[in-house]
């Protein structure tokens, strides 16, 4: 949970820059790689990941912009990048208007009331994920993988 809007901010930052760079890993022509078929696809886990961060920024109270419900995902990957460019950019511009005690007030996230600080936990724990299994498909897709939380096997 975060208690401090400056704790927030920088794990936003690094989790959203390690986001952006597997996001910039994606070649158009392997956005539909997925671990096996009817799964989530690379593409879609991307775009799943530019909405909902979405969704958790609307549902905390911040202006920041969301896609519609059903907005199929885009055919390039410059497209998908560039509408979570605009999330990255919303949610630094919102979250100045927040302050630590705002972090402790309870919002309804998703149906249960939550402590604003521990729902942006539960957002940047979500996009950690979706990007851990955007990393395996990088490297099923034979694309490379970047270093998000250090070095991968083909740096060492």
């Amino acid at each position: 949970m975060y208690r401090t809007v400056a704790d927030f901010i920088e794990e936003w930052s690094a989790s959203a820059a390690g986001t952006l760079s597997v996001f910039q890993a994606i070649s158009d022509d392997k956005m539909d790689v997925a671990i096996a078929e009817g799964h989530n696809s690379l593409g879609w886990l991307a775009w799943h990941l530019v909405g909902s961060a979405g969704v958790f920024g609307q549902l905390s109270g911040l202006d920041v912009p969301g896609l519609g419900k059903g907005t199929p995902v885009p055919a390039s990957m410059t497209e998908v990048i560039a509408k979570y460019n605009e999330v990255i950019a919303a949610y630094s511009e919102a979250v100045k208007s927040l302050t630590d005690e705002q972090l402790l007030e309870e919002i309804n996230g998703f149906g249960n009331p939550l402590p604003r600080g521990k729902f942006l936990r539960i957002m940047v724990d979500h996009q950690t994920h979706h990007r851990g299994q955007m990393t395996v498909l990088l490297r099923q897709a034979g694309l490379p993988v970047p270093g998000v939380m250090g070095p991968t096997k083909e740096m060492q």
